[in-house]
């Protein structure tokens, strides 16, 4: 029940206004959606039970509502995963050493792969109900979104300018709440920014995710990607139409209920002394602003959520001399760097024993060079993307309104799934004689761009109205404009993007490098081809070699080239 201690206005009997009776209906319809779909993910369900689809284009508001709640569930644990790899990696020089590289691996690995080791596991979690194959299915729309929400959290964690850092700690903040009241503010807008891409990206892989393969079975769950594979299977193109007209709807519904009140709520936690003349703008926030009862049942959980946090660092109350930096023991760290030289040194021997047992050694050479190709072909695409996207990117995020505007355009764009763009691109090719080599590459970057564009808007979204103001008054114009302030301002954002849309682009790279359509198999020569093709043919060992290959070419440029970029961001590009 409500604290009239700390919540004297709630004990005032009121009725509400005539907003809250207005937003009544929309509230309800939201709860009524999460309870009926949430019962429908935990029906009781059999190995081996067919899960009827229809094509009928009146089941899509049904199967969007199905797609859109594993999307949020995916998005919610992508979040905590974010905060918790965040934190550690941003905070302990120990922790960052496993985790940064680990996730580099992680986000190498195709979803098929996760989805193939982790399906029987939640299905034997939950035996004789669906929620086992809701989960798998959850799990694998999770791996398409967590890494570059993690990668920004990061990011914002490191790059917290000085002065605030000075601040906390004449305030003698405990590392809790230098966590909830400095860090995570200061990272809010751009981590918005990556949890719409990581919706957005989550589309790509919706069509795997709800068409599970287990056991010689074939589930499809009822969602707008089973919807599309079986339109695909049946090459019937109105209901591929009918598809996307719910996607469409479906990236409106939320943007418009969800991220667009998020964005224009973030605003106030903009790195500045003063507000912007323009600053984004939500009807939805802006009704629930007038509401009476509503407020006060916000303010009400947010002050027990505030509490709950509280309560687990009680001890800690910012002034203590436990608010003051521990010192790790320097034989403590000795001691976890021989332990992470060992169990590399282990996994080189074993790595060792399976090429020379399974594969050999001239095999391994081929994949490097085809790794090669690969490699050269992602730099080119990310280059072409930057050139693109960043002017772009910059001017809509430093145009409030047009963000706006703009806003679900984008969220659709990267949304739509590019496999369906992959017949279009056999047909081009064969109908023109091109080089499969060249001209699949564009492929590769279709689905991934979107993390440049999206993490360049977050970054130029928070470049000081200030900072913006003596940029004006100085007159700069030009290359000079970019070289000393806009590039500057967006370089930690646009690095976080690069490093997200490389990653993309070597997993985009199985299905862009090895293309079917029909009769009609295109190839390009690649590591993503070869990982392919030993799929198709079930050689499990090369597989093995292919993806492994893949992560040591992802590692290297992330620690030659990004982790470098990352050094340059945080002591030189940023404000």
């Amino acid at each position: 029940m409500f604290d009239k201690r700390y919540y004297p206005r709630l004990a005032v009997a009121s009725g509400g206004n005539r907003w809250d009776w207005a937003l009544l209906p929309l509230v309800l319809a939201v709860l009524f959606g999460l309870a009926y779909g949430g019962m429908q993910m935990a029906r009781p369900y059999q190995l081996g039970e067919t899960l009827p689809i229809s094509l009928d284009p009146w089941m899509l508001p049904y199967y969007l509502l199905r797609t859109t709640l594993r999307m949020f569930l995916a998005l919610g644990a992508s979040l905590v995963f974010s905060c918790i790899f965040a934190a550690l990696a941003a905070k302990y020089r120990a922790a960052e050493r496993v985790l940064v590289p680990m996730l580099d691996i992680l986000q190498s690995i195709p979803i098929l792969g996760f989805l193939s080791i982790t399906v029987t596991g939640f299905i034997a979690l939950f035996p004789g109900n669906l929620l086992g194959v809701e989960c798998a299915a959850i799990f694998a729309i999770f791996t398409s979104q967590a890494w570059n929400m993690a990668f920004s959290l990061y990011q914002s964690l490191r790059t917290v300018p000085a002065e605030l850092s000075e601040a906390a700690a004449v305030f003698q903040l405990s590392g809790w709440q230098r966590f909830w009241r400095l860090e995570m503010p200061f990272a809010m807008p751009g981590l918005l920014w990556n949890m719409m891409m990581s919706m957005s990206g989550g589309w790509f892989f919706v069509v795997a995710s709800e068409a599970i393969a287990v056991s010689n079975q074939h589930i499809l769950l009822p969602g707008v990607g089973s919807y599309i594979a079986m339109a695909i299977d049946a090459r019937d193109l109105g209901a591929i139409g009918w598809a996307i007209g719910g996607m469409l709807v479906g990236i409106a519904l939320y943007d418009q209920l969800f991220f667009r009140p998020l964005i224009a709520w973030a605003d106030k936690f903009r790195f500045e002394e003063g507000s912007g003349e323009d600053t984004p703008r939500s009807w939805l926030l802006t009704w629930l602003r007038r509401t009476d009862r509503l407020q006060r049942l916000g303010q009400w959980l947010g002050g027990h959520f505030e509490q709950s946090l509280l309560w687990f660092r009680r001890d800690h109350d910012g002034t203590s001399i436990k608010a003051r930096p521990t010192v790790v023991n320097p034989r403590i760290e000795r001691v976890w760097d021989a332990t992470l030289a060992a169990a590399v040194l282990l996994a080189v021997i074993w790595l060792a024993r399976f090429i020379h047992t399974e594969v050999g050694w001239s095999e391994v050479g081929h994949v490097f060079l085809l790794g090669l190709y690969t490699l050269a072909r992602v730099l080119v695409l990310i280059m072409l993307a930057a050139l693109v996207w960043v002017p772009v990117g910059v001017w809509i995020g430093m145009n409030p309104r047009w963000a706006g505007r703009l806003q679900g355009v984008a969220q659709f764009l990267a949304a739509f799934p590019a496999n369906l763009m992959f017949p279009v691109a056999v047909l081009f090719i064969v109908r023109w004689h091109l080089s499969p080599n060249i001209w699949l590459a564009p492929l590769m970057v279709l689905g991934t761009q979107w993390y440049l564009l999206f993490n360049v808007i977050a970054g130029a979204s928070t470049i000081p109205t200030e900072l913006r103001y003596a940029a004006k008054n100085l007159g700069l114009s030009g290359w000079l404009q970019w070289r000393r302030y806009l590039l500057p301002a967006v370089f930690p954002s646009f690095v976080t993007g690069a490093i997200t849309a490389s990653g993309g682009s070597w997993n985009a790279s199985i299905v862009a490098e090895y293309v079917t359509w029909g009769d009609t198999t295109l190839q390009a020569s690649g590591l993503g081809s070869y990982i392919a093709h030993m799929t198709a043919i079930g050689d499990f060992p090369r597989i093995a070699l292919g993806i492994g290959v893949m992560c040591v070419f992802v590692m290297g440029m992330n620690h030659f080239v990004w982790r470098k970029l990352y050094e340059l961001a945080e002591n030189r590009m940023h404000f």
